[in-house]
């Protein structure tokens, strides 16, 4: 991402900030199930709120080479700038809940039927106030901002336990162009297994641009590794020759030197079903 923004200045919908005021004097929401929420509660951490942001936006075009395979960075800067603004936003709601992180966040995309150039990029997850400081410094980021996760209750309260804290959701994304093969390189390999290398060396190229940004991002966390680590292959609109390489992932730091994992334990669960 960009260097931190400010918060406080983020523009929210008035309905948005209704609805944060209601939830910090009476309730909490959250998408977390039962056993998650349970879990994150366990971990010393208290749901304030589900938080959300969303942008709607226009993503360019850009005409590759037929025969060569490249890197579509102005649809690489789109679809990373739409993503961007809506984590943003989400960060400024939980900012405005007084949160100091975010679990279960999901990104998603939704294409417009109003617009074929038009889709809808949504940050979602439930913003938390950790009952107790860490043993240094605080719950939030290097960037004061509040902490963001996508992984489920389960491996958050696995992480807490064992001594790591989250630092934010990393990513990194690049749209390629995969050149197209020519009527005689296509005959020549027909009925055969045989390699192709320039669709080898397009994807391996495209995910490795991905997987770049992405530790460029934690590293500019401070932070100690990355995981939950996720590479996608998006195609959306573009047709089979242009791809979005997606990765994304949780970056963590230590909270402590010596890192105690819990013992996975064996449970049956009791049911009223054929087996009892």
């Amino acid at each position: 991402m960009s260097d931190s923004p400010d918060l406080s200045a983020v523009s929210l919908p008035a309905d948005a900030r209704a609805r944060l005021a209601d939830g910090k004097a009476r309730l909490f929401t959250s998408d977390l199930s039962v056993n998650e929420f349970l879990l994150v509660r366990q971990a010393g951490f208290k749901p304030v709120g589900l938080v959300l942001g969303s942008s709607v936006y226009h993503v360019g075009i850009q005409v590759g080479r037929w025969s060569k395979n490249m890197e579509m960075d102005k649809l690489s800067q789109a679809m990373y700038h739409a993503r961007e603004l809506a984590m943003t936003r989400m960060e400024a709601e939980a900012d405005a809940l007084g949160a100091d992180g975010i679990v279960g966040v999901r990104l998603e995309i939704e294409f417009k039927e109003y617009g074929n150039d038009l889709a809808e990029f949504i940050a979602i997850g439930t913003a938390v106030i950790a009952d107790e400081a860490p043993p240094v410094g605080t719950w939030r980021n290097n960037k004061n901002l509040p902490f963001t996760s996508d992984l489920s209750g389960q491996d958050f309260w696995t992480l807490i336990q064992s001594g790591y804290a989250p630092q934010g959701l990393v990513m990194g994304t690049c749209v390629y162009h995969i050149a197209h093969r020519g009527m005689m390189a296509s005959m020549g390999t027909m009925g055969q297994n045989v390699e192709i290398p320039q669709y080898t060396e397009a994807l391996y190229d495209a995910r490795e641009l991905a997987m770049g940004r992405m530790q460029a991002e934690a590293e500019a966390l401070s932070a100690e590794g990355v995981v939950g680590v996720q590479l996608l292959s998006l195609p959306h609109r573009w047709g089979g020759h242009t791809t979005e390489f997606f990765a994304i992932g949780t970056a963590v730091r230590p909270l402590r030197e010596d890192h105690v994992i819990a013992v996975p334990s064996l449970v049956l669960p009791l049911t009223d079903g054929p087996y009892r």
